[in-house]
């Protein structure tokens, strides 16, 4: 079962801001790895030759990167900041 959040949900709420932003991440992290995952294994399973499936793997776990950078590095969730 998820976590409740103890009040209203407000995204100027900077706590609420933040564990959605994690959540958010989580679920990036989720589908990249579920969607590789069975594209690699069809790769091997049917003996493909899919070129393309190196590139997409790199492009996205790079996408993936920058996204944890901002999440866990760059994002201010201070109270006074605009989001």
């Amino acid at each position: 079962m998820p976590p409740k959040w103890p009040r209203e949900p407000d995204r100027s709420d900077p706590e609420y801001r933040r564990l959605d932003d994690i959540w958010t991440f989580a679920a990036h992290v989720a589908v990249f790895s579920s969607v590789n995952s069975g594209m690699w294994f069809f790769n091997i399973f049917l003996r493909a030759n899919w070129s393309w499936a190196t590139a997409m793997t790199g492009i996205w776990a790079s996408v993936i990167l920058v996204h944890y950078l901002y999440v866990f590095k760059i994002a201010n969730y201070s109270p006074n900041s605009n989001g």
